[in-house]
């Protein structure tokens, strides 16, 4: 922008920063008891149910989680595969890869072994991703793979129940080390839904869907007594035995499994739930078996450790013998209630939709831009950059062709998360100054603080407009964020003067002084704070926003439902001024304050005009704005109670394709 005056930034550390409690949403499940008989009850109380979101987190847990981890294809390139030939390309390439498989993908020829290479992550996008006919198959020597949010299906040779006739697996793994089986439905193989074998450690299978199935899981195939597995919260409805099997395990730990809906062929010995098999050493913690027979068992050589499950209309073998080992000195984790297995794993077991492809910064990716640069182009499905507590010194740049990204801080507070550089447009115009730009669509940004902390006061420029973001894209959203800088803090823009993109802001801080809020997106905040900051004048200290709009679009920027603050002089600020880039005629600034609390800051004339052109000839108004700066003057405009009606959040934010990010609580 042109035509600024020179400002000064109020002196003091932390000017500006408001502190403001973070909201959280706690899911819970008010689970009620049934009738059943109760194994031997646990040494203590079980931990606390977690959240629905704890369920899908992205980290693995158990033995997965030991030794180093379990990071997949993590600090890899994203892609998306839609066909064998591409999958098969990238899950065995030497480079780490986070595979993404969208749709059904047919394997052929019929039973076919996909070979997955070290260091993949391999997940199915939304719950529709999966593979059909084939085998995912990890070779000796193979490490840290992620397989997550799959379904494998129907590799079943008809008549071959046994699968003698046909090795034709879902997930099949020799000689391995850090594997985590996580969120999949397996069902209807050829031979085993997962084979586990031959001395292969550091494995987690979890919340997964086992089912139309005769040998399950199957662990073991070797002599040597190495391998741990962590097994929970996995749904095995519709399956006969190894369910699973455990041979030769050095520790199997099987928590919160729920065992249902078996196989009932007759078969008096073959029929069962779990085994420890050989010289395994299994804890069996908190699991719900429901019309199984034999639920666990146990080799004479073997010992098996059962504590709180429940047993329903079960019958045969319940073996408990040995001293086993205790998880606890292995890795932390949370039992869930026994009583409450059936509805939470049949709930959350499985592929779901929420789960997505999360890149961590730092620890996957040095910095956000390599995370960002790690996203594919014209990327269709969510990726998260969960970007730690810590501050970023460094420019961010989301380009047009990668939509779809979530940024999002994971500290406690906004303010935990800091992205800030201190460019001014002097070296680079005022693009160039932004810290951060977003010209892709779809773009949410939660939890964190963006700033350019360029000092005015302590360099003289012709122009000293200093962005924290821009955005041009279409469809952005910022939840619990905050916005740093004097003149030009945040821009929401778009490609052109006819494109409307749109930007919806709710429960956050902005702060500034000249035009601090400006360009020609359709633009609503909400439910947040914005400080006017002091510049030293007792007259003028600057401008609230400094809207574009195109006169072909009826919405500009809505302020509603927020509060404004400001430790400026009384009658020194004005909410805003026309800006008519380059002087376009038809950009003629749309801008509405409603609901809104004003401080003494702002003029009883609260418009005022710029370069040339006449706040009157602009789209201002308030509508019930109140507070020590609010009031109905002649300078004033005020929309009618008519007019309110069709100038909402919904009305502003809808367009064309009925966007409301507003109701996505």
């Amino acid at each position: 922008m042109t035509q600024h005056l020179h400002s000064k930034r109020l002196p003091g550390p932390g000017a500006g920063k408001v502190l403001g409690a973070v909201l959280g949403l706690v899911a819970a499940l008010s689970l009620g008891a049934v009738g059943q008989a109760r194994a031997a009850a646990p040494a203590s109380a079980p931990a606390p149910v977690p959240s629905g979101a704890d369920r899908f987190s992205d980290q693995p847990h158990g033995f997965a989680s030991l030794a180093g981890g379990t990071t997949g294809g993590a600090g890899g390139k994203v892609v998306t595969v839609t066909d064998q030939a591409s999958l098969a390309k990238y899950a065995a390439a030497e480079d780490p890869y986070i595979i993404r498989v969208s749709g059904s993908i047919a394997v052929e020829p019929f039973g076919s072994n996909i070979i997955v290479g070290s260091n993949k992550t391999i997940i199915g996008v939304g719950d529709s991703g999966e593979i059909v006919h084939g085998e995912l198959h990890l070779d000796p020597g193979t490490h840290n793979v992620i397989i997550r949010n799959l379904t494998i299906r129907d590799s079943y040779v008809e008549g071959d129940w046994d699968g003698k006739t046909q090795d034709f697996d879902a997930i099949q793994m020799d000689t391995v080390d850090h594997v985590w089986i996580d969120h999949n439905r397996l069902t209807h193989m050829g031979d085993g839904l997962i084979d586990l074998r031959k001395d292969s450690q550091y494995i987690t299978v979890s919340y997964n869907q086992f089912s139309n199935h005769n040998k399950a899981f199957g662990i073991g195939w070797t002599t040597n007594v190495k391998t741990q597995v962590t097994i929970d919260h996995n749904w095995f409805t519709g399956t006969k035995q190894r369910n699973p099997s455990a041979d030769n395990c050095a520790y199997a730990h099987l928590y919160n499994n729920y065992l249902s809906a078996q196989v009932s062929d007759g078969d008096p010995v073959w029929t069962y739930g779990n085994w420890s098999r050989g010289h395994t050493k299994m804890v069996i913690e908190n699991s719900y078996y429901d019309g199984v027979q034999h639920p666990y068992q146990a080799d004479a050589t073997a010992e098996l450790v059962q504590r709180g499950s429940i047993l329903k209309n079960t019958t045969g073998r319940t073996d408990e013998w040995g001293a086993a080992f205790d998880p606890r000195r292995f890795y932390d984790y949370r039992l869930d209630p026994a009583a409450a297995v059936p509805a939470l794993v049949t709930r959350f077991s499985g592929p779901q939709k929420r789960i997505g492809v999360t890149l961590h910064v730092p620890g996957d990716y040095p910095t956000v831009q390599a995370a960002v640069d790690a996203v594919p182009d014209g990327n269709t499905a969510p990726v998260t950059v969960a970007v730690a507590p810590g501050t970023y010194r460094a420019k961010v740049y989301i380009p047009a062709t990668r939509p779809n990204i979530v940024l999002q801080g994971t500290g406690h507070d906004r303010s935990d998360t800091v992205i800030v550089y201190d460019t001014p447009a002097e070296y680079g115009g005022s693009t160039g100054s932004a810290t951060v730009r977003i010209a892709a669509n779809d773009v949410t940004a939660r939890n964190l603080t963006f700033s350019n902390d360029f000092d005015e006061a302590a360099v003289e420029l012709n122009g000293e407009q200093a962005l924290a973001m821009k955005t041009t894209g279409d469809r952005i959203v910022f939840e619990n964020t905050a916005f740093l800088g004097n003149q030009d803090t945040l821009m929401t823009d778009s490609p052109k003067l006819t494109t409307v993109s749109r930007v919806y802001i709710r429960d956050s801080y902005i702060e500034g002084d000249v035009d601090f809020v400006y360009g020609r997106a359709t633009t609503v905040i909400e439910r947040s704070v914005i400080r006017l900051l002091s510049r030293g004048s007792t007259t003028n200290n600057g401008y609230l926003t400094a809207a574009s709009t195109w006169t072909g679009n009826p919405y500009g920027f809505l302020i509603t439902r927020s509060k404004v603050v400001s430790d400026a002089p009384e009658q020194s600020f004005h909410l805003g001024r026309p800006w008519h880039p380059g002087g376009e005629p038809a950009a003629v600034a749309q801008v509405l304050i409603r609901d809104t609390e004003l401080p003494a800051a702002v003029r009883s004339s609260p418009w005022t005009d710029m370069s040339g052109f006449s706040w009157k000839d602009a789209r201002f108004a308030e509508y019930r704005t109140y507070g020590p700066g609010a009031g109905v003057t002649a300078d004033r405009p005020q929309m009618s109670d008519a007019d309110a009606r069709t100038h909402t959040v919904a009305d502003y934010l809808k367009g064309h394709d009925n966007w409301a990010p507003y109701s996505r609580r």
